[in-house]
């Protein structure tokens, strides 16, 4: 280098050709692994089974296999197999290597941008497994295909050997195992059972007919006498009847207004549409909407159409039939919504997302789709079952008049929330700044421990909303009940939020809201744990879009205070589970050495130590409530809110690690 070219260096601050850097293969990927699977957290995580079981479930849309399975081996690895026709494993023309190692190596590579060989495929991100190959410290490809077994291996993106042959098949399919590498997801490389299961469940009700098996070897089957069954835990996922079979189970805790769901599978101007929906008597809308098999949370065109479809349909007939005749009050369309429960799946061959995740559908021609499909199909079921239609206008009328009622509540909170600070809640402790993005407001349980957060917050940025007894459960309850809890508005007005629109009476305006970091703080018992459900049982069913906008988290308070007895001021140590705690109380030389307190409820720390250990950033730790599957987030907030006892009972005693039943 030049004397001059070595002035021009200095003056740019290092800043010249050499400084850009070319990422080539798969670095891009694991250097920026957020930007192709979301996040490298727990469900980044999972989204690389979601990414190899997608091109399982692209070989069933076209037809080509019936049978997936999924298994969590002892190490945590991963399997995939599927018996569709096979990776293909010939030499591939422009790149002169196997196509199964372009697939594998090569983001953006693979039979889906080729529509001769998928008309239609799901996954959101389209990187597919090669993005699983890159962040993998070992991956294993398996294809059967052609009557002869392939198998190549990767490291990091990196193959391993060429493409060889190891033997004879007398079938087809391909078979991926891949270990997530530990550099990578630095929070967590365990996957969870549940949120596997939840995946591969709504997968097998929206592809009918596909069966999908998740196994776990790192657990043993046991039966009640706690004698070992099998070696392994395993579920099998199967739907006949897909959506039919998909609302019946999300709508299983609730009661019916008619015996079977009112459904519908057809294809309008080139687009496969399946929906199912049934109304119950309960007063939440509960539509789930998907295109290629990918949950579009923010709805879109399809989600539209439907709703616009459901509306002028039953509107007409009601009008028709002259049960509109003495009604005194004005139907909206969230009228026509309440109680009703409904899956909606469309498959698009060039979908269009948008919105702030990428989930919201754009393509305007699936609105008009949707829209008379809805409409043929509910003017036929509305003529056929009149008992049934009479049931469903019925509920359409008393939604309207509870409407009514809740409007005065509604705008009471409407008025309160959007006074900028006038008229707070007299129980709020607000903090000294007005950026939100700066600001958290801390929900507390119970007068006592409010009174313990106030001392111990940061009163430049922290609010203290104490809550006087239990929040009321608004899975059981009709909307202007809701609107009439002093504790629910005084929710509303602390957070500043506005709701309503013409067109949905709940949506919730987010442009004036005063905190961006909402903590639910509660004891860490069973009433706490229950105090916790009811508040984010409000948030889902009233103010989802805090939830989705990343805006609401739990605090996590010790379990356990231990100290060790010798010494003039023995340091205190915090534990937040019962390991934790035992394996501290070895460290400090056995229990006949350490003082343990067990902290019952947040009002019996000191400030100090609930600022030191609970809400200090510093220190603390914050759950962030995110909603991995809307659809199964639904079914359980119905079943352990809603009214019957026998599926709620079930589930406590299948996940409750400690469960304290009164009599």
């Amino acid at each position: 280098m030049s004397d001059t070219e070595m002035k021009a260096n200095a003056s740019n601050g290092g800043y010249t050709a050499e400084s850009i850097q070319v990422l080539e293969g798969l670095e891009a990927v694991r250097k920026r692994p957020s930007m192709y699977i979301g996040d490298i957290g727990e469900r980044g995580l999972h989204h690389l089974v979601y990414e190899v079981v997608d091109n399982s479930i692209d070989e069933a849309l076209a037809g080509y296999c019936n049978d997936i399975s999924v298994t969590i081996n002892k190490d945590n690895s991963i399997t995939v197999t599927d018996n569709g026709r096979g990776i293909p494993t010939g030499m591939h023309e422009k790149e002169k290597r196997s196509a199964l190692e372009v697939v594998l190596t090569i983001l953006h590579a693979g039979g889906k941008f080729n529509k001769g060989s998928y008309k239609v495929s799901g996954g959101l991100h389209g990187v597919g497994v090669s993005c699983v190959n890159a962040l993998s410290t070992h991956l294993k490809a398996e294809v059967h295909r052609e009557g002869k077994i392939f198998v190549q291996e990767y490291s990091k993106g990196k193959p391993l050997y060429d493409v060889k042959v190891v033997g004879e098949a007398s079938d087809t399919g391909t078979i991926i195992t891949f270990k997530p590498d530990p550099e990578i997801f630095t929070l967590t490389t365990v996957y969870n059972y549940n949120t596997l299961s939840a995946r591969l469940r709504e997968l097998a009700f929206l592809n009918k007919k596909v069966k999908l098996t998740l196994t776990d070897e790192r657990v043993q089957e046991t039966n009640d006498e706690g004698e070992v069954t099998a070696q392994y835990k395993r579920e099998v996922f199967y739907s006949e009847e897909g959506l039919k079979e998909f609302v019946n189970y999300l709508d299983g805790n609730r009661t019916h207004l008619t015996e079977t769901p009112i459904y519908l599978e057809t294809d309008k101007t080139g687009i496969p549409i399946e929906i199912a929906m049934q109304y119950n008597t309960e007063y939440s809308e509960n539509v789930h909407s998907y295109v290629n098999n990918i949950n579009t949370i923010e709805g879109g065109t399809h989600l539209t159409g439907f709703r616009g479809g459901l509306t002028t349909t039953l509107k007409n007939y009601a009008e028709k039939q002259g049960l509109l005749k003495n009604v005194k009050v004005d139907i909206s369309p969230d009228d026509f919504r309440e109680g009703l429960t409904a899956v909606i799946s469309v498959k698009v061959a060039e979908p269009q997302f948008e919105g702030q995740t990428k989930t919201k559908l754009g393509n305007a021609e699936v609105r008009a789709a949707v829209s008379r499909a809805t409409s043929e199909a509910l003017e036929n079921y509305l003529e056929e079952n009149p008992k049934e239609a009479k049931k469903i206008v019925e509920k359409v009328i008393l939604a309207a008049q509870a409407r009514q009622a809740a409007r005065k509540a509604r705008e009471m909170v409407q008025r309160k929330s959007g006074m900028s600070g006038v008229g707070m809640p007299d129980k709020l402790a607000d903090c000294s700044d007005r950026d939100p993005a700066k600001c958290e407001l801390f929900i507390v349980e119970g007068d006592s421990a409010g009174g313990t957060a106030k001392e111990g917050r940061n009163r430049q940025y922290q609010a203290i909303l104490p809550l006087r007894g239990k929040i009321l459960n608004v899975e059981k309850s009709m909307e202007h009940k809701v609107f009439d809890s002093e504790t629910i508005r005084n929710i509303y007005t602390a957070l500043g939020v506005t709701i309503g629109t013409e067109d949905d009476s709940k949506a919730l305006n987010l442009s004036k809201l005063r905190y961006h970091k909402i903590i639910i703080m509660t004891d860490a018992d069973v009433d706490g744990a229950h105090i916790t459900t009811l508040i984010l049982t409000f948030f889902f069913r009233y103010m989802q879009d805090l939830i989705r906008n990343g805006h609401v988290y739990c605090a996590t308070p010790p379990l356990y205070k231990v100290e060790k007895k010798s010494g003039k001021e023995p340091k205190p140590h915090y534990c937040w589970s019962d390991e934790e705690r035992d394996k501290l109380v070895e460290e400090l030389g056995g229990i006949s050495s350490v003082r343990i307190q067990r902290y019952k409820g947040l009002g019996e720390m000191s400030e100090d130590q609930l600022a030191e250990t609970t809400m200090d950033p510093e220190n603390r730790v914050l759950r962030k409530v995110y909603i991995e599957n809307a659809a199964e987030a639904d079914r359980i907030f119905s079943m352990l809110m809603g009214d019957d006892v026998p599926p709620r009972r079930e589930f406590i005693e299948k996940h409750a690690k400690y469960a304290n039943i009164d009599a």
